[in-house]
């Protein structure tokens, strides 16, 4: 018989993206302080693929430890511009900077997915996906910023590619469930094999 599937995340984004799968489940986001979990692993040179995987396992094994029995579904995206790691702008001057760093160049979104049970991690994987912003006149990001307004401050890169965030780009490698921050296609893939999903 199915096990509950319990999301870690408050992200309207990864509950759209579970929904419109046909997956049923209930969301408890974690209240972890993320930035205090993630300054000692980049200060000991964790890569962002390691800082994404080791964060949605701490967010899935804070929330199973209330949900025995039920499957935890943790994630967590990091962008990354070269050795720099990228945090979602919390005023919109820092989104206006933002965009003035990823203009013209690749920037790389890492999205983990693990799944936990009874606080014991018993799947994870990390995609990646390469983006490249054009080269953005500092007149038009602002116009953009105005246009988006505080959608800009809820997005690592101060940018939603669903959106007009698009019309930032010049070139996008890889799975759109990726950039959006859940790969989902590896996770059903996990959840039919384990039956817990119709497959």
């Amino acid at each position: 018989m199915p096990k509950g599937i319990v999301l870690a995340s408050g992200s309207v984004h990864r509950r759209e993206l579970l929904k419109n799968a046909g997956v049923d489940f209930t969301v408890r986001p974690s209240e972890l302080d993320e930035r205090a979990i993630e300054a000692p692993l980049l200060d000991s040179g964790a890569t962002p693929e390691d800082v994404a995987a080791v964060l949605a396992e701490a967010k899935a094994t804070d929330v199973s430890q209330n949900h025995p029995g039920e499957i935890v579904i943790g994630a967590d995206q990091t962008l990354a511009l070269g050795d720099r790691v990228f945090h979602k702008p919390p005023t919109m001057e820092e989104a206006r900077r933002t965009l003035l760093a990823l203009s013209g160049r690749t920037h790389t979104l890492n999205s983990a997915v693990v799944l936990v049970e009874n606080g014991v991690v018993t799947w994870q994987h990390v995609a990646v996906a390469r983006l490249t912003m054009r080269e953005l006149d500092p007149g038009f990001i602002g116009r953009y910023l105005a246009s988006v307004g505080a959608r800009a401050l809820t997005s690592v890169g101060a940018y939603q590619i669903e959106r007009e965030g698009v019309q930032l780009m010049e070139a996008i490698d890889g799975d759109f469930t990726t950039i959006i921050g859940l790969p989902i296609l590896p996770l059903l893939k996990e959840l039919r094999a384990r039956g817990e999903i119709d497959g």
